[in-house]
């Protein structure tokens, strides 16, 4: 990997960008994407989009979206003695919280917080036990008194997430929090990175959104701003090739298999025959998905706005999301950005995705 995209995809990554509370991870990726977009601009929530410009004006926009925003914890009750009680943002997963370490993003700046853990020698265990529930956790930032974590500059309301940084793992692997979708938002922006330096005949908008992990909003909002007339959401799906996992019930997707594509429901089956054209195009592998009521990503949010934006989902695969140990594959990713980047290209001035009856 390039060292510049390298150094840019890790500080991505390790900036906390909690849903709701996105603008530190936002400036950084729209810094990068400074470097050789058109132009970067953001909303009233803080999605953030750069646009690189086609050599067609009348050709047909084309938007590539992921989401920049991560799970986490947020400060819901503090203690007469000083420890701090906490709700969940997104989907994070309370049953893997003990003892775990927390980075608190307070008035007067960021807190160690660490999640409580009984000893198991002292655990009352004789009916067998089970993971608590999120507001029976508590949190410990070293203070004696509700006043003193008053005095750290915490309050009802400020965030969390892991301290958890990411790191190169294995062979080709990367592990860490928040790969979902931070290194999504480091793909797309490698994509407009490719298509700055050779024009595509389509005009491209790379839209970073806020907060997925609550409902999609952010996408529903800037896309309905920016009526693209083609979109491609980016997400990671779960790699299911771990020990335990029903295929049956899960399907089977494998962590180094390439990207996977979505079947049905949000996806406009033109647009997903338009990617899997374009990987046979370029030789790379794709896996694939079904969805039968809901993807379960932005791309639910993004497809039925105003008459209708024709939409496609590419995947990376991801082994133990909404973890601290989320695992991706380099060679997945650079076959992701080698696919959107190809999709992209492929869009003339005269296409049009529209179901004839």
């Amino acid at each position: 990997m390039d060292p510049k995209a390298e150094s840019f995809l890790y500080e991505l990554l390790n900036t906390p960008s909690p849903t709701g509370f996105e603008v530190k991870g936002q400036r950084v990726w729209a810094d990068r994407c400074r470097q050789f977009a058109d132009s970067v601009e953001s909303d009233t929530y803080g999605s953030a989009w750069a646009t690189v410009k086609g050599s067609d004006e009348s050709a047909p926009t084309i938007m590539i979206e992921a989401h920049a925003d991560e799970i986490g914890f947020i400060v819901k009750y503090i203690t007469d003695d000083g420890y701090l009680h906490v709700d969940r943002i997104g989907g994070s997963d309370w049953a893997t919280a003990r003892g775990r370490r927390l980075t608190i993003f307070g008035d007067k700046g960021d807190v160690l917080g660490i999640i409580g853990n009984t000893a198991i020698h002292i655990r009352d265990r004789k009916d067998g036990e089970k993971a608590p529930e999120v507001h029976e956790l508590y949190v410990d930032v070293g203070a004696k008194s509700a006043e003193e974590v008053g005095e750290m500059g915490i309050r009802v309301g400020h965030p969390s997430v892991y301290s958890d940084s990411a790191v190169p793992f294995g062979k080709n692997q990367i592990v860490g929090r928040a790969l979902d979708n931070r290194i999504g938002g480091f793909i797309i922006s490698e994509v407009t990175r490719r298509l700055a330096e050779d024009r595509p005949t389509a005009t491209c908008l790379a839209l970073n959104a806020v907060q997925e992990e609550i409902g999609g909003y952010g996408a529903k909002m800037a896309a309905y701003r920016l009526q693209p007339d083609i979109c491609i959401v980016l997400d990671v799906t779960h790699a299911t090739d771990s020990p335990e996992i029903k295929h049956s019930q899960h399907g089977k997707i494998t962590l180094g298999g390439g990207p996977s594509i979505t079947h049905g429901t949000c996806n406009h089956p033109q647009v997903v025959q338009r990617i899997i054209d374009e990987a046979s195009n370029h030789e790379i592998p794709l896996q694939h998905e079904s969805s039968s009521r809901y993807s379960g990503t932005d791309t639910d949010s993004i497809y039925h706005l105003r008459s209708g934006i024709p939409c496609g989902l590419i995947s990376l695969p991801l082994r133990y999301m909404h973890s601290i140990v989320e695992m991706a594959d380099f060679g997945d990713v650079d076959m992701v950005i080698d696919l959107m980047t190809a999709v992209v290209r492929s869009i003339k001035s005269d296409d049009r995705f529209v179901v004839e009856i």
